[in-house]
């Protein structure tokens, strides 16, 4: 795996992330489309919480810390815990760029890694090199669901005119 390649690609989707929030109102920011669904600012603070809490930290203890176990995790409930959608916007992505250059940083200073190593998790076993590509395919999953939600967010001002013009979705 080329771990240069990808790690372009960790500071791509930052960019494309912040690109999608940069200028939203907070009306847009923590807006929901339905009461369980996650606003803008949620989704951008949960991805600050997962690269402080979870892929790259879970990646780093499989490369140098094999034989010890995960810390554990609920990002679900962080998104109540930890008020997610009371914060700043603008500060949210700043806390989030923050935590993404510290990641790629690490990354550019690993030598060789050995992507076959593997945890025994819950679930079953996962390599080093499948947590890698989670980390990367995560920040595309919230890619789509912040452009998703921008969508409905225009969708329920458009007053009586639809876009279904515009395709299928």
């Amino acid at each position: 795996m080329d771990i240069k390649y990808f790690s372009e690609q960790l500071n791509k989707n930052f960019l494309t992330i912040a690109c999608l929030v940069d200028g939203l109102s907070n009306e847009e920011a923590k807006w929901r489309s339905e009461p369980k669904k996650w606003s803008i600012l949620e989704v951008v603070n949960h991805l600050h919480d997962e690269e402080l809490n979870d892929f790259p930290l879970r990646l780093k203890y499989m490369l140098y810390y094999p034989e010890k176990t995960w810390p554990s995790i609920d990002p679900v409930s962080w998104v109540m815990e930890n008020n997610y959608n009371e914060r700043d916007i603008s500060e949210s992505i700043k806390n989030f760029l923050s935590e993404r250059e510290n990641s790629i940083k690490w990354l550019d200073e690993i030598v060789d890694p050995d992507w076959e190593i593997e945890y025994n998790a819950s679930w079953g076993k996962i390599k080093a090199g499948d947590m890698f590509a989670a980390w990367i395919c995560h920040d595309l999953l919230h890619i789509k669901q912040i452009i998703n939600t921008k969508r409905l967010f225009y969708e329920s001002k458009f007053d009586k005119y639809s876009s279904e013009y515009a395709g299928k979705w």
